[in-house]
């Protein structure tokens, strides 16, 4: 092992001494002007980029470039690489490049703390292809006014700034596609490769892309394709004409000269496009493939699941290790479905990510695996309740394909309202106890969390015992917090519901605004009984 020899030690740290010095003076300095300390501070950035290469020089002369660096250290040499904004250089930085893209974040966020190393992982990528981009963060917690004026609210947010005006970020947030994105936003939407060596190189550092193979490099359907590339936010494009590099991009090509297809970094790695060439079908191609067979949902991913197209998803809540044993029968069954559902798989550990899907269900305190999924086009939510074996997931998504898998309604257990003056209903007793009932039901409809629930949970009581000498009429309440009925929509909570006993189908609405009086003439006047039962007073 080659050690750094004494004397560019002694240089380097000189130089960072000096650097240092020069930083105090600056901000002791009684009379700055602010263009000057706008162009140190992009300044400090270019010198500290070129002390990394001069130290990098230097080791490869010394013969210590087989000393490879720690994670810690790239990170650093890539976090140097992105400008630190704030209220002062901010506005300098963007009037002063032609493409800006700024990282908007807390120190006390997660999601930030998770985005910040691929942030700068992409930063250091794109200095290596020769981007023109300026990579910058700002502190948005503490740099207010700067954030302010760029109108970051959330954290983390992403904005580019093209000749200092600003459009918001849109794809993805791992390195790879912070890069992809950044490229194509500044002028390079696609990659062509000429040789067999570039090809292989390409392959090590994309694990997803679209290859194009053409003749020419011109007409209608290569135009096409480039629109695509142009549209496309997520997946970096390819182009040539050699059907050798071709081949090693995409292996089982047919159509040598005119072909499109898809790559990703799984067993189903190859898709081929058999459609026409117009760039809204191309589009909607890698829409419906360019994920995985089964997808682990992230937060980092969650933006790009969420706004996909495909309306029947499929999705399997477990522990890590319980789902590596459930992942290959999945991929099998996923692959039986593909373009027509999506599979996710969600740890089940995860509260961010599990716990909201898992409420839907009434399952949030789940431990074991769960199998779920969602109709996004009629609004409907699915349950498998039959053991979990590869069959059965078959069975239960064909018939979520055909439309014959019935909805899944959250209900608690029934409960006993045997000497209750107000019923209880539940998902399951819904229908028996409302709806079938010959009697009519004046239904209280709430959630443990409605502030005004409580006023109105009152007035149903002393409605109760007011007409307790009422034999036609039941009072009954159901929290929908925990229970579903698909013939219960309701907008807002409180919500009051007088159903007739001859036209259950249509529910009067009552106010739930109303005075204990007002209620009870409303009550009197639907039921045409107001001179004929003895009641308790008010």
């Amino acid at each position: 092992m080659f050690t750094r020899k004494p004397t560019s030690r002694f240089i380097f740290f000189t130089l960072i001494l000096v650097l240092f010095l020069s930083f105090l003076i600056t901000i002791k300095a009684s009379d700055p002007t602010p263009n000057a300390n706008d162009e140190e501070d992009l300044e400090s950035l270019e010198e500290l980029i070129a002390l990394d290469e001069e130290e990098e020089r230097q080791e490869q002369q010394e013969g210590s470039h087989s000393v490879r660096s720690s994670e810690a250290e790239v990170l650093t040499k890539a976090q140097r690489i992105v400008l630190e904004l704030n209220n002062d250089n901010t506005k300098r930085a963007i009037d002063g490049n032609e493409f800006v893209l700024i990282l908007g974040y807390a120190p006390w966020c997660a999601r930030s703390a998770e985005l910040m190393p691929q942030f700068a992982e992409a930063a250091t990528s794109l200095k290596e292809l020769g981007s023109p981009l300026l990579m910058a963060k700002l502190d948005a917690d503490r740099h207010t006014k700067a954030a302010s004026t760029l109108g970051i609210k959330g954290f983390p947010t992403l904005l580019l700034f093209v000749n200092g005006t600003s459009q918001a970020y849109t794809g993805g947030l791992s390195a790879e596609e912070i890069v992809i994105w950044a490229r194509k936003k500044t002028g390079v939407p696609l990659i062509r490769i000429s040789s067999v060596a570039e090809a292989d190189g390409f392959l090590k550092k994309y694990h997803t892309f679209v290859i194009g193979l053409f003749e020419k490099f011109e007409g209608p359907d290569y135009d096409e394709f480039v629109k695509a590339a142009i549209s496309d936010n997520e997946i970096q494009f390819v182009e040539t004409s050699n059907i050798d590099v071709a081949t090693v991009l995409f292996p089982d090509i047919k159509d040598t000269n005119h072909f499109l297809g898809i790559v990703k970094s799984e067993p189903e790695r190859y898709t081929p496009y058999e459609g026409t060439f117009k760039m809204e079908k191309i589009l909607q191609f890698l829409d419906y493939n360019k994920l995985p067979l089964v997808t682990k949902l992230t937060e980092l991913n969650s933006a790009r699941v969420y706004s996909s197209p495909v309306q029947l998803q499929v999705i399997v809540f477990a522990e890590i290790d319980e789902f590596k044993n459930l992942l290959e029968p999945l991929q099998e069954v996923a692959r039986k479905f593909k373009s027509k559902m999506m599979f996710l798989y969600v740890d089940i550990t995860d509260e961010n990510l599990a716990k909201p899907f898992l409420t839907l269900f009434g399952l949030e305190e789940a431990n074991n695996t769960v199998v779920t999924a969602f109709d996004n086009k009629i609004s409907s939510k699915f349950l498998l309740k039959s053991d979990l074996t590869p069959i059965n997931i078959e069975e239960f998504c064909t018939r979520l394909l055909d439309g014959t898998l019935s909805p899944y309604f959250k209900s608690q257990p029934i409960p006993d309202n045997r000497e209750a003056s107000i019923q209880i209903i539940v998902g399951k007793t819904f229908d028996d106890l409302v709806l079938s009932s010959p009697k009519n039901v004046l239904l209280e409809v709430h959630t443990p969390w409605c502030i005004s629930c409580e006023t109105t949970s009152k007035h149903v009581e002393k409605l109760a015992k007011h007409f307790k000498g009422l034999d036609n009429l039941v009072f009954a309440r159901i929290d929908a917090s925990t229970n579903e009925h698909p013939k219960l929509q309701v907008d807002e909570y409180p919500a009051l519901f007088l159903y007739p006993a001859n036209d259950k189908a249509n529910p009067i609405k009552l106010s739930t605004k109303s005075g204990l009086k007002e209620l009870a003439a409303s009550i009197n006047k639907h039921l045409k009984a107001k001179d004929h039962v003895k009641k308790d007073e008010l």
